[in-house]
């Protein structure tokens, strides 16, 4: 697997920095995160580094998809709660902060103080329309590597 040697979390993978590990496979390291939101926040990330989801070659999006329910059910035992976030930052404006593909397993409680805001907004009269025409060319551009 391909490593960035600046990477913490390759850093990680590789034994040269301790982690709470809960899980690792051939493609995939699960592992507590150090600065958690909630009591039990775990991370995914893939072994190979990739520093954004669409630099994810879509069979390793696949092996790691494949862990998600696995990890979410642990998460429900383990921390005996009856919910929890997925959450990916996927670059630095979206709160990014460690350049590899990472998704958060965020154990929820009730009144947890927990939350993010959700300000549903409306599209005028045709915008949606023409954004999802913006993005059915982006989908055709991209060709067979995401499917249509």
């Amino acid at each position: 697997m391909s490593a960035d040697p600046n990477c913490i979390f390759c850093k990680i993978i590789a034994g040269q920095i301790p982690a709470s590990v809960v899980h690792q496979d051939e493609h995939s390291f699960a592992f507590m995160d150090i600065a958690p939101l909630s009591e039990g926040h775990l991370l995914l990330i893939p072994k190979l580094h990739c520093e954004r989801l669409a630099d994810l070659p879509p069979e390793l999006a696949a092996e790691l998809s494949r862990q998600i329910p696995r990890i979410g059910q642990a998460v429900l035992n383990a921390m005996e709660v009856d919910g929890f976030n997925v959450l990916v930052n996927d670059g630095e404006v979206a709160g990014q902060l460690v350049k590899h593909v990472h998704f958060h397993f965020i154990p929820r409680r009730p009144k947890d103080g927990l939350g993010y805001r959700w300000h549903a907004g409306e599209y005028a009269e045709g915008r949606r329309d023409q954004l999802q025409a913006r993005y059915q060319k982006a989908m055709k551009g991209l060709g067979s590597r995401v499917t249509d």
